[in-house]
């Protein structure tokens, strides 16, 4: 039996997409994703903030690399992906990754204006469509 990787993750970009062109033309673009949740401790309202790294790559990277940048809210749908590498000092490191398959962006109808999403079906029909004040509403497409 195969096991499956899925990932789905609602977030802000922290920053544009880096985008680099590798030999034989193949683009890659990698950015920080915030993704956040608030909960109460001793009647207080906490919120926490987790960071991930996303990669795209050939087509998808071209176009995240036209139409995200920092701040905007997207929808991604991925894989996580696990690697190593040495830095300078020869120690091994590991890197946990979201290879991004797909993604939508999301926010308000303004968001959207002279914006093409990659998935037209997932546009929102008004701007409280996926967002509320409290975040995320019940009515995103999963």
């Amino acid at each position: 039996m195969s096991g499956i990787n899925k990932v789905i993750l609602v977030g802000h970009l922290g920053k544009d997409p880096e985008v680099r062109h590798l030999d034989g033309g193949v683009t890659v673009a990698s950015f920080p994703l915030a993704t956040s949740e608030t909960y109460n401790k001793e009647g207080k309202r906490i919120e926490q903030t987790e960071w991930h790294n996303i990669v795209l790559w050939r087509g998808l990277a071209e176009v995240a690399s036209k139409y995200l940048q920092k701040g905007k809210l997207v929808y991604i749908e991925g894989k996580l992906r696990t690697r190593s590498f040495e830095d300078r000092e020869k120690i091994k490191k590991y890197v946990t990754e979201v290879v991004a398959e797909n993604f939508t962006i999301l926010g308000r109808k303004s968001d959207f204006e002279n914006t093409p999403v990659t998935n037209s079906n997932s546009t929102p029909k008004s701007e409280n469509e996926y967002i509320d004040e409290e975040g995320i509403s019940g009515d995103l497409p999963f």
